[in-house]
């Protein structure tokens, strides 16, 4: 029987990543959390993720500093979360080598669906 798929969810707000994981458990998905740039490195090499929510601003720097480090661990699917709605960070996400862009706050049930779609993929 194959394990449930890993989501990584890079948030730095407690709140947040803990409602983010109850959420996606709901999906039968194991889920981690890191609120650093580090820590996101740390879970990526000795746990790839399948799919990575990851925040821009982390308190230790940029968050799409990451995704290279992310694809070559084996994560298909990087979403990249931002408070920023402009060309320029949408540009700056994909240019980085994220899959999506989503405008915070996110509904749950759009969220929910989303990584349905992208677990499924």
């Amino acid at each position: 029987m194959a394990s449930p798929p890993h989501v990584l969810v890079v948030e730095d707000n407690e709140l947040v990543s803990g409602a983010l994981r109850v959420l996606l458990e709901t999906l039968d998905t194991r889920v981690s959390t890191a609120a650093t740039i580090a820590e996101t490195l740390g879970v990526a090499e000795y746990d790839p993720p399948t799919l990575t929510l990851l925040d821009l601003t982390l308190p230790d720097g940029d968050g799409l500093a990451v995704v290279d480090a992310l694809r070559t661990a084996g994560c298909k699917t990087v979403v990249a979360l931002t408070g920023h709605d402009d060309d320029a960070t949408r540009d700056r996400c994909f240019a980085a080598g994220c899959n999506e862009v989503l405008l915070k706050p996110v509904p749950a049930r759009e969220l929910m669906t989303r990584v349905a779609q992208w677990l499924s993929a």
